[in-house]
C-alpha cells in the first residue's frame, strides 16, 4: 500500500480540507489551515505531500512526522506547522481505518467516554452576551466562552476596564454560579492593561482568562498570574512543545490550548498534553474550526487524563456562511448532550466527510481577520 493521490478543498467559512488516498482506496482526511492564510498553507501542503509522501507507505505516521518536520532546515511556525498538522491528521485517519480502530485506541485507549465542550457567545466586539448565554445554557451547555473586550488602547480608561467587568457580571448573573464562563482576551491587551483586567474580572469568577497578552509577550504571564487566582490559559499560537515548555516551567499557564490544526497535529499535541501533565496543567485544545479538526481534538482529549474541556465552533460568530456540521455525512457524531460530546468510536478519526458537499462549496478562500484601528489611527490588536 502506498499514497497515490491527494486533493485540497478550500471551503467557507475559512477552512481547508486535505484528502489523502492510498493505492487500496483508503482515504484519510485532515484540516491544514491558518485562518486567513489558507492559500499560503495550501502551497505548503502541496510541497510536503509531493516531495515526501506520494509513493510512500502511509502507516509509519511517527516517522513521516519526523521527516516532514526535520526534512526542512527551516521549520516550525504557523504555516509549516499547520501544513504538517493536517497531513498528520489524515495519516492517523488512514492508520486507524487500516487497523479498524479509532485513533484513540491506537494511542493507548480512552480514559473517558465523553468530553465536555463549551459554546461561544457574543462576537469579536462582545455585545448581547447575557441573552446569548441564557440561550446556550437552555440548549444544554454547561460552559461558555466570550471575548473580554473590543479593541483596546495601550493604556485604556477606567471606564473600559469597568465595562469588561460589567459584561462578565451580567453573564454571571444570567447563568448563575454553576455554569463556567471562560473569557478570551485574544491577545488584545498590553501587559499594563492585562494586569488591570484580570483583577477586575476576578470577582465574577471566570473559568479561565485566555491569552491575556499576545504570545510575543508571554514572558509577562507570570507577572499577570500574580495579580489573580483565576486560571490562565494560553497556547493557540504556539506550534511545538518547545513553545510550551518555558510557559510551563515559569508556572505561567494553568491551561494549555494547542490547536490540532496548527501545532503539528495529533502526534505533536499528544506530546504537548503529556508535557503539560507533568506540570499539573490542564489541556483545552483550541478549535474554532471544522469537523476534522474537532474529531482530531477529541481523539487526543480521549487519551489525556489532564483534558479539561474542548472548544468547538458550532454557531461561532465566524461561521456565517457555513458551519461545522455542513461537511459531515452523519452530524450525530457531534451530538451535544448535557454539555458533553461522546468520543467518536468509528475507525480513524471517527467522522465521515461529505466530499460532494466539499466539492460544491470549494472556492478560493476570502476570509481575513479585520484590521482594527484606535482613535488615533494606529493599528490595534484584533
Amino acid at each position: 500500500m502506498e499514497l497515490v493521490d491527494y486533493e485540497l478543498y478550500p471551503v467557507p467559512p475559512r477552512w481547508l480540507f486535505l484528502k489523502l488516498e492510498t493505492s487500496d482506496g483508503t482515504v484519510g482526511w485532515g484540516e491544514p489551515v491558518v485562518e486567513g492564510r489558507a492559500h499560503t498553507v495550501r502551497a505548503a501542503v502541496e510541497e510536503l505531500v509531493e516531495d515526501y509522501l506520494l509513493g510512500e507507505d502511509p502507516l509509519p505516521v511517527a516517522d513521516h512526522w519526523e521527516r516532514l518536520y526535520r526534512g526542512g532546515f527551516y521549520r516550525g511556525g504557523p504555516v509549516l506547522s499547520s501544513a504538517l498538522a493536517g497531513i498528520d491528521q489524515a495519516l492517523w485517519d488512514i492508520r486507524g481505518k487500516q487497523f479498524g480502530a479509532a485513533v484513540h485506541e491506537l494511542l493507548g485507549g480512552p480514559v473517558r467516554e465523553r468530553v465536555r465542550v463549551y459554546q461561544w457567545v457574543g462576537g469579536d466586539r462582545p455585545e448581547g452576551v447575557a441573552d446569548a448565554a441564557r440561550e446556550q445554557v437552555d440548549a444544554g451547555f454547561t460552559a461558555l466562552k466570550m471575548n473580554a473586550t473590543p479593541e483596546l488602547e495601550r493604556i485604556d480608561s477606567p471606564a473600559t476596564v469597568q465595562a469588561a467587568a460589567d459584561r462578565l457580571r451580567v453573564v454571571r448573573e444570567a447563568v448563575g454560579p454553576h455554569v463556567d464562563v471562560g473569557v478570551d482576551f485574544h491577545g488584545r491587551a498590553t501587559v499594563a492593561m492585562a494586569k488591570q483586567l484580570v483583577e477586575a474580572l476576578e470577582p465574577h469568577d471566570p473559568f479561565f482568562v485566555e491569552e491575556p497578552v499576545a504570545p510575543e509577550h508571554a514572558d509577562a504571564l507570570p507577572r499577570i498570574a500574580e495579580r489573580t487566582s483565576t486560571p490562565i490559559a494560553a497556547g493557540e499560537r504556539c506550534y511545538h512543545r518547545t513553545d510550551f515548555r518555558p510557559l510551563l516551567e515559569a508556572g505561567a499557564v494553568d491551561v494549555v490550548q494547542p490547536d490540532l490544526s496548527h501545532a503539528g497535529g495529533i502526534t505533536e499535541c499528544k506530546r504537548i498534553a503529556d508535557l503539560a501533565a507533568t506540570y499539573d496543567a490542564s489541556l483545552a485544545p483550541h478549535c474554532p474550526l471544522g469537523p476534522v479538526a474537532l474529531a482530531s481534538c477529541l481523539q487526543v482529549d480521549a487519551v489525556s487524563p489532564n483534558a479539561l474541556i474542548q472548544e468547538q465552533s458550532l454557531d461561532i460568530h465566524y461561521n456565517g456562511s457555513a458551519d461545522v456540521l455542513d461537511y459531515v455525512r452523519d452530524p450525530s457524531v457531534f451530538d451535544y448532550e448535557d454539555g458533553f460530546v461522546q468520543v467518536p468510536d468509528g475507525p480513524g478519526l471517527g467522522v465521515e466527510i461529505d466530499e460532494e458537499a466539499l466539492a460544491r462549496a470549494s472556492r478560493e478562500p476570502d476570509w481575513h481577520n479585520p484590521v482594527w484601528r484606535r482613535a488615533d489611527g494606529s493599528v490595534a490588536e484584533w
